[in-house]
């Protein structure tokens, strides 16, 4: 008995594949009522800005240039975030808004120095609340403690 369900529990996965990968391939809304923005793309569109050298850059007889290089900015790489390429410790801005930035020009825009933060420097081993006295301070400790952690810097203190 055995024997006769084995074929018949292949055939069964087979068609239930198969089932399975028709489903959202077509475009006639047949995708499970998914969003189509979130199905994979058929095709891909590569914008490049790169042109091949002529003549008259000097590139083609080996000679100079006599056009002075562009600035090079670090171009953002596929898929790759530019918090994740450059250092943007300190710039005012969210990652958010560094990554799309890069995405919407296709270059990493270059960091910006931050302001400087007004407070104690953070000494290493040391919470704020040790560091400072924050007895006027109506902001709870841990408060206090956890913006020195993620600035380095301990918050000035506040008067009630």
């Amino acid at each position: 008995m055995s024997a006769r369900k084995t074929p018949m529990l292949a055939l069964a996965a087979v068609a239930l594949g198969l089932a399975l990968t028709a489903c959202g391939a077509g475009g006639d809304g047949g995708n499970g009522g998914t969003d189509d923005g979130a199905a994979p793309a058929a095709t891909a569109t590569a914008t490049s800005t790169a042109q091949p050298p002529t003549a008259d850059d000097g590139t083609a007889t080996g000679g100079a240039s006599s056009q002075p290089p562009a600035e090079s900015k670090p171009d953002q790489g596929a898929g790759e975030k530019c918090t994740d390429r450059l250092d943007y410790a300190g710039d005012p801005r969210s990652n958010a808004e560094i990554n799309s930035i890069g995405a919407d020009t296709g270059t990493c825009p270059e960091p910006q120095p931050g302001t400087p933060s007004s407070g104690t420097p953070k000494e290493d081993g040391a919470t704020c609340t040790d560091q400072v006295n924050y007895a006027g301070d109506p902001r709870p400790n841990a408060e206090i403690n956890s913006i020195g952690e993620e600035t380095g810097t301990c918050p000035p203190v506040q008067d009630k």
